[in-house]
């Protein structure tokens, strides 16, 4: 009865050193972040909704170490020391990633050793340039010019444009109090595109709204958006 007692003892300590040891391992401590961009110039996009991935060769861990794009096109990953393999994912984001010689999306090979900055460059099919709004009583109007970037056999039509505000830093179609959509067949001149919105009544009551535009390309499930305006009421 003793030896039993003494063996069951034995493996409750050797368990307790294994759980120590699990939760000694390190926690990754270099930070990859940058942002994507054109020319130098922001790519606006929805919150949360497109995604890189990054990939670490031999490490034993075959699945992508995931973070998703912020607003403004920046992002960030927590990440050990090593190699890895940057890639955004096929069918994601209002734009064209660079290609390899099988028309796939390329990955970039990036060398993490301590916190960096990586941009990313990307090139999107159109964007919104010069936007620019003003507040007349409750009525929020705004003008934007549209660039198509991607000419010729790869280009794209617009599905349509929209204004957006909200009550906070995040507008979006999933994130805004009001919003003007134009379908493509009412934008007659795409270097002044015009819209107005309501602004509703804000509880509690505060004296600015966030503002973005943003285009719906056809075909495409991401929108690219105008950088965020705060408007003072």
């Amino acid at each position: 009865m003793k030896f039993k007692i003494h063996y069951i003892i034995l493996l409750a300590i050797a368990f307790g050193v294994q759980s120590c040891k699990k939760d000694n391992y390190e926690a990754p401590t270099s930070t990859l972040s940058g942002r994507i961009m054109y020319n130098g110039e922001e790519i606006g996009l929805e919150f949360n909704q497109v995604p890189v991935e990054l990939y670490q060769p031999g490490f034993g861990k075959s699945g992508a170490i995931a973070t998703t794009f912020g607003q403004d096109g920046t992002y960030s990953s927590l990440l050990f020391d090593g190699q890895y393999k940057l890639i955004i994912p096929n069918g994601q984001g209002p734009f064209r990633w660079q290609e390899n010689a099988s028309g796939g999306r390329d990955t970039l090979n990036v060398a993490v050793s301590g916190n960096q900055t990586l941009d990313l460059e990307a090139t999107p099919y159109f964007l919104l340039r010069n936007a620019a709004y003003t507040v007349n009583g409750t009525t929020l109007s705004a003008t934007c010019r549209i660039d198509q970037i991607i000419t010729g056999a790869d280009a794209k039509l617009i599905e349509n444009v929209a204004l957006f505000i909200n009550k906070t830093q995040f507008v979006s179609r999933a994130d805004n109090i009001a919003n003007m959509e134009l379908a493509a067949e009412a934008i007659t001149d795409p270097t002044n595109v015009a819209f107005s919105v309501t602004i509703p009544a804000i509880t509690p009551t505060q004296n600015y709204v966030f503002a973005r535009i943003g285009l719906k390309i056809s075909g495409v499930e991401d929108m690219i958006f105008s950088p965020l305006q705060k408007i003072q009421l």
